[in-house]
């Protein structure tokens, strides 16, 4: 984790050689395993994960553990590094649970400041990645100044993102936070037609369900809202890494494409198209590695970073893939172009742990401005 003094007050967005080295790393395992035509392939499949994908991120490489202390068998790193993988898995749009799992679930888990006992337990598998968890709530809906717990073990939540694919439900109840197993009697989990298919949403239904409980309702509340804050901060990553593929794609084809006997790049109406979209990725970087620097040094100002991050980052990456695709002309429209599946990882992130609206209302609240 980068560290800074007290007395600095500007923190450090330039990436360090060991996250360069993890994005390294983490592309060259993506661009194998990860490339274009097999995510589409899986996506109009039945099982759009990747389980030997996940099995090489997560224990591989070790990126499901790096929020994790290495006492509980995780890398001991922070935010900032899982931001780089988030930055990468959004510019491959990757069908792994790794932002409900490793990030939302993970802090959710660390927040509760169990050492020992089933909490440290399921962090060491979490860790490991010999298991995955979800947090029971609505992803579209949950800022991370939201929730809505249930009652008791009894009833039904959704959209849950990547529920299908968990091994182990965080739920959030009026009496406190409890762990159940997904495969355990009076679950069911309804999987949705989504939007974005690689990341796939499911209804998560409890009758009389039975589970661990990890903490009280108090404990629950605040560890739930330190889980989705990093959650809707390192999403920012992920969006950053949508823009950036689409931003750098786009060039690429125009550059390539050529009408009246001249690359289609060279137009000035598309040079200011472009040239306006970088603008926003540089922005939406800057965004973004302060959002997750901010989480990584604890700054009293995380919640700001985050609201700013979401804010903007969600619309520079929707705005880059909606480009994205009409700049392709013809062929961005097709199924086989993978652009479709960016816009639609943009339009799904861009109301995933709080709308920008949200965002913004937040901003006015902590710098107390009054909101339009």
């Amino acid at each position: 984790m980068t560290a800074r003094t007290e007395e600095s007050q500007a923190p450090d967005l330039l990436y360090s050689e060991a996250e360069e080295d993890l994005r390294a790393a983490v592309r060259s395992l993506l661009d194998a395993r990860c490339d274009a035509p097999a995510v589409i392939a899986r996506t109009e499949s039945a099982t759009p994960y990747e389980p030997e994908l996940w099995k090489a991120l997560a224990t591989g490489i070790g990126a499901a553990g790096l929020l994790v202390p290495e006492k509980l068998g995780g890398q001991g790193a922070g935010h900032r590094e899982a931001a780089v993988v988030l930055e990468e898995l959004g510019r491959s749009v990757a069908p792994v649970p790794y932002l409900t799992s490793s990030v939302v679930a993970t802090r959710t888990l660390l927040a509760l400041g169990g050492q020992d006992g089933p909490v440290a337990a399921l962090l060491t598998e979490l860790a490991t990645g010999r298991r995955t968890a979800v947090l029971v709530v609505p992803f579209s809906a949950a800022a991370p100044d939201t929730g809505t717990p249930l009652a008791a073990l009894d009833g039904t939540l959704g959209p849950i993102a990547d529920a299908a694919a968990a091994d182990v439900l965080l739920v959030p109840t009026a009496d406190g936070l409890y762990a159940v197993d997904a495969d355990t009697t009076g679950v069911a989990v309804e999987p949705l037609v989504a939007l974005d298919l690689t990341r796939p949403l499911a209804t998560v239904t409890l009758s009389g369900a039975t589970g661990t409980r990890l903490a009280d309702a108090g404990t629950a509340r605040e560890a739930v809202r330190a889980g989705l804050l990093s959650g809707a901060g390192l999403l920012a990553s992920e969006q950053l890494g949508i823009a950036e593929w689409c931003l750098t794609e786009t060039v690429g084809y125009t550059r390539e494409r050529h009408q009246f006997n001249r690359p289609v790049g060279s137009f000035q109406s598309l040079k200011h198209r472009m040239a306006q979209l970088w603008l926003e990725v540089v922005s939406a970087r800057a965004a973004a590695r302060n959002a997750a620097d901010a989480l990584a040094t604890g700054s009293p100002d995380a919640p700001l970073a985050v609201a700013v991050a979401q804010a903007y980052c969600s619309k520079a990456a929707v705005h880059a893939a909606e480009e994205c695709v009409q700049l392709h002309g013809g062929i961005g429209m097709t199924w086989e172009h993978p652009a479709h599946l960016y816009l639609k990882r943009a339009k799904a992130d861009s109301i995933a742990y709080g709308t920008a609206g949200r965002h913004r209302e937040t901003v006015a609240e902590l710098m107390e401005l009054p909101a339009p």
